[in-house]
């Protein structure tokens, strides 16, 4: 690309590469700077582009759930990271599971290959002075730059703590414990299930509490995202908790016994040949050589070799209700888009959503055009809404769910019905849109 890049993308995670991807496809060139393997993270093993460094599951493609509305809408506009995830995926139920190292070797390739799109390697310490820029370093954003955002925003804080998940050597794994099963039988063997009697659950809830955790210095008390809380840290608010999160045994039958475990571990694949599983909810702050130790007390799990132990490392975000426009631009500074998990949201679909977004408002912003808003019945509209008209005093990252979507005009007390006339609206409207506005 020898001309001036019209467009500044900031991060190669999945925001930042659909927003590239968008923009470049629709005529612009881009010059999308990536800090990586130049100056490497905490939690990133490669200088891959859209590495993912939590799990690999994109999650639900269920049509009735908000985020399998969100993947169809995002396909239906033409998203890079949905449609390269539908192409490598790995057996995960209901979920899209992606083989990690597949899909960040064919996002590099998509967005190194593009003739409007140079990938740079090395850091951008602050947002450029002058032209169109996006945003997208997500939650590993640099120091460097954090500061550069504090000082635009204008805000004393940016981020909390985010912690993955281990994942388990496929080889190392007891089959004649652990069992090939989805709940209810949805979606087929997808995930080993490590069963738990009550006496081997109560020792493994004892050893989890005593475990020694990785200390956090930076502030007395951690804010977590909820939906991203440390097993130990759920653990915290006692004893039954787990039986209700990520060790609930609902809809499972050992078939040592036929009957329903006390509490269950689950496994989800992280490639095609189940050489790797990740322990699902699983993410953790314990010391490495106590993770080891606890969670061999998994039955099935007590030979385990583990290929990732679980971490902690921060993630920054925007108070978004204060700074940022429906259309993602920054309300101070309208040549400013933010994308991505840096936004407020949470999950790596609505990051590469938000990036969609911010890509196609971008490239409308350099030609001139109109910038788009998704109506409020979508997924995406969903999002900006929540982003924009959120309580800033108490702002915190969101996943989409069904909770966000307004109110059908007549109360359908069925679930299924109002989730299906939910979905119908929502991909309705967002043809409407398409065809009327980001096609124009």
């Amino acid at each position: 690309m020898a001309q001036t890049p019209e467009l500044t993308v900031l991060g190669g995670g999945l925001a930042g590469c659909e927003a590239a991807w968008q923009a470049a496809e629709r005529g612009v060139t881009v010059a999308l700077y990536e800090m990586r393997p130049q100056r490497p993270t905490a939690a990133h093993k490669t200088d891959q582009l859209a590495e993912l460094v939590c799990s690999n599951s994109l999650g639900s493609v269920d049509i009735t759930n908000a985020a399998g509305i969100l993947k169809e809408e995002m396909r239906r506009l033409g998203s890079l990271i949905v449609r390269v995830a539908d192409t490598c995926t790995v057996p995960a139920g209901a979920a899209l599971a992606v083989d990690r190292v597949e899909f960040a070797a064919r996002i590099t390739k998509e967005i190194s290959t593009h003739p409007n799109i140079t990938v740079i390697r090395e850091e951008m310490p602050a947002i450029p002075a002058s032209g169109p820029v996006i945003v997208a370093t997500g939650p590993l954003t640099s120091d460097t730059l954090a500061d550069s955002l504090k000082t635009l925003t204008r805000a004393e804080r940016l981020y909390f703590f985010d912690a993955i998940s281990p994942i388990v050597d496929g080889e190392t794994i007891d089959r004649s414990i652990a069992f090939g099963a989805s709940r209810y039988n949805k979606g087929g063997a997808d995930y080993l299930n490590c069963p738990m009697s009550r006496a081997e659950y109560d020792a493994f809830y004892d050893a989890l509490i005593a475990a020694e955790k990785v200390p956090v210095r930076e502030f007395e008390k951690t804010p977590y995202f909820e939906g991203c809380m440390p097993i130990e840290v759920q653990a915290d608010r006692g004893r039954q908790t787990l039986l209700f999160g990520p060790m609930k045994p609902v809809g499972l039958v050992d078939p040592r016994t036929g009957a329903r475990p006390y509490a269950v571990v689950q496994l989800r694949p992280e490639d095609l040949h189940g050489q790797a599983y990740n322990m699902v909810g699983f993410q953790t702050k314990l010391k490495w050589p106590e993770q080891k130790r606890v969670f061999r007390m998994i039955p099935g799990l007590e030979r385990a070799e583990f290929l990732r132990l679980g971490s902690l490392h921060r993630n920054t975000f925007i108070n978004a209700p204060l700074l940022l426009r429906e259309t993602l631009q920054f309300r101070q500074d309208s040549r400013i888009f933010f994308a991505g998990q840096i936004v407020g949201v949470e999950g790596y679909t609505e990051s590469a959503g938000m990036g969609l977004l911010a890509g196609m408002n971008a490239a409308r912003l350099i030609r001139h055009k109109p910038l788009l808003i998704p109506p409020p019945t979508t997924t995406l509209g969903t999002l900006i809404t929540y982003l924009t008209t959120s309580d800033p005093r108490t702002f915190q990252p969101m996943n989409v769910n069904l909770g966000l979507f307004p109110p059908l005009p007549t109360r359908i007390v069925q679930r299924e019905i109002r989730r299906q006339k939910i979905v119908d609206r929502a991909l309705l409207d967002l043809d409407r849109w398409k065809t009327q506005s980001v096609l124009s």
